[in-house]
């Protein structure tokens, strides 16, 4: 029988333009499962076939484990180290212990058995094959005929064997594609599950959106026009931000081509439903957050770098229009430019940049202990934060014309004095001089409130009754006295204005 495994390994790898090798590999799997059905299925075998002679031996094996293993499962197929050294065995935890037992002949049985694992071993090594082919593909656009369609996705026919599978989630919603239709997609990757390799097309992938705009723009091969970016409601709308290289290059004309065509062919790609806007890209963030918004017309707005967002003013009349359906022309501006973008009217974004105009100049008045007007001028000159007024260089701040070397000296002094008596405060629980001294506090009380973060009549003025309730000797009565105290001067500067 030895020529007969020489013959089937010989046939098959011709047939089927595999290696010898690996149905060599098949054989061995094949008498392995054999032999174990022979002396029973607990056991573990293995089978070494002479390529050349066609002789084969077998050796039953256990794996070398730990005694505190506790994957130890079965004698059948692992011994434990100890019992291996007591019997004056030289080997190592995770070696294997063999010995040489009889091998079943390659008959019927076997030859079924061999057939099996030869087959799936040649269709493993034959995806194997096709796969490495297109590994290098992966990020590319691939053309493929529609083979079959289920509730999981659609399997397209690449040609020469391949296969490359369309999961539901990537298809664009509500596109039908029947068997026989030819259809472009963007090879995402190349997943391993339990039947081996599987390339992974997509047709929803944003990246498919921009490697069709490579391909029908030469522009960009010609790196006369770059793709900054896109982003995409599949199947519904999509944005493409675009930027010349060169001065006498229209980008958007370029990519929307003569009398359309060319976005045209790119929509008919994605199912003809879905509506591409290109963007005109500014390295000016505002600017290109305006252009992003098209169609919608931008009349105001502010931009808070530290947070990335941004309040978009619009005409209150075409408010819906800048919002879109569902939110979607705002959620998309904000997907390609990476920035939160909150859109209003005009009028609504004009009260919440005096709202928080007055929240700041509020601020400074009661941290700097200055007058309205000063705080009113702090705000206007772009000043929004302690450490600002505190470490601003000195030319700057003597540029404004208001304000002497006295004026920025005390001011800076003040905002310095500030920030440390909140930096004490946070480390050290350090009660301020306003607190310490205000009517109907005692030091042991300041200092027991400071403990718990509450260092300023500000701070007090902000807790209610029942967050100083539990305080040791603390009424309800005393409780909402001290708060009202505390904030008398909230009420002052109130009436005051």
């Amino acid at each position: 029988m030895n020529k007969e495994i020489l013959y089937v390994v010989d046939a098959v790898s011709n047939e089927k333009n595999v290696s010898k090798e690996l149905i060599f590999q098949a054989v061995e799997t094949a008498l392995a499962m054999a032999t174990r059905k022979r002396y029973g299925m607990g056991m573990d075998a293995r089978v070494v076939v002479n390529r050349q002679t066609g002789d084969y031996e077998t050796f039953r094996r256990w794996k070398v484990m730990d005694d505190e293993d506790p994957e130890f499962e079965s004698p059948e197929r692992q011994i434990l180290i100890s019992y291996a050294k007591n019997r004056g065995l030289d080997v190592e935890i995770g070696e294997y212990l063999e010995e040489p037992i009889a091998s079943v002949e390659f008959g019927r049985i076997a030859a079924q058995t061999a057939k099996q694992v030869i087959v799936a071993k040649v269709r493993e090594a034959e995806r194997d094959k096709v796969v490495s082919a297109y590994r290098d593909k992966v990020g590319q656009l691939i053309m493929g005929m529609v083979k079959r369609t289920d509730r999981k996705g659609i399997t397209l026919d690449l040609g020469e064997n391949a296969e490359a599978f369309i999961p539901r989630e990537e298809m664009i919603p509500g596109d039908i594609l029947h068997n026989g239709a030819r259809v472009r997609g963007y090879l995402k990757e190349i997943r391993q599950d339990a039947r081996g390799p599987q390339m992974i097309v997509s047709s929803s992938d944003v990246n498919f959106l921009m490697e069709l705009m490579k391909l029908e723009v030469p522009e960009v091969s010609q790196e006369m026009i770059d793709i900054m970016g896109a982003a995409r409601d599949p199947g519904s709308r999509a944005k493409v931000a675009v930027r010349a290289n060169l001065p006498n290059v229209d980008p958007i004309g370029a990519c929307v081509g003569m009398r359309g065509s060319r976005i045209q062919t790119v929509t008919n790609e994605l199912g003809g439903k879905e509506r591409v806007d290109i963007v005109l890209w500014n390295d000016d963030i505002a600017t290109y957050v305006m252009n992003a918004m098209a169609p919608a017309e931008v009349l105001s707005i502010v931009v808070d770098e530290e947070s990335r967002t941004m309040d978009i003013g619009v005409d209150g009349t075409k408010l819906s229009q800048a919002i879109g359906r569902g939110g979607q022309n705002v959620r998309l501006a904000s997907e390609l430019t990476g920035w939160t973008l909150n859109v209003m009217s005009v009028e609504e974004a004009e009260a919440k940049t005096q709202a928080e105009q007055q929240s700041l100049v509020t601020m400074f008045m009661h941290r700097l202990d200055v007058d309205e007007e000063v705080a009113q001028l702090l705000v206007e000159e772009g000043f929004s934060t302690l450490e600002e007024v505190a470490y601003v260089p000195e030319d700057e701040f003597l540029a404004i014309e208001a304000f002497d070397q006295d004026t920025v000296s005390e001011l800076r002094n003040r905002a310095q004095a500030a920030l440390l008596s909140q930096a004490i405060s946070q480390d050290g629980g350090v009660p301020t001089k306003d607190l310490l001294t205000m009517e109907g506090m005692d030091d042991a009380l300041a200092y027991t409130l400071a403990k718990r973060g509450v260092c300023t009549m500000d701070d007090l003025a902000e807790q209610s009754i029942d967050e100083l309730i539990d305080l040791e000797g603390m009424s309800e009565e005393r409780a909402a006295q001290l708060i009202m105290t505390a904030r008398a001067p909230w009420f002052a500067d109130n009436k005051a204005e």
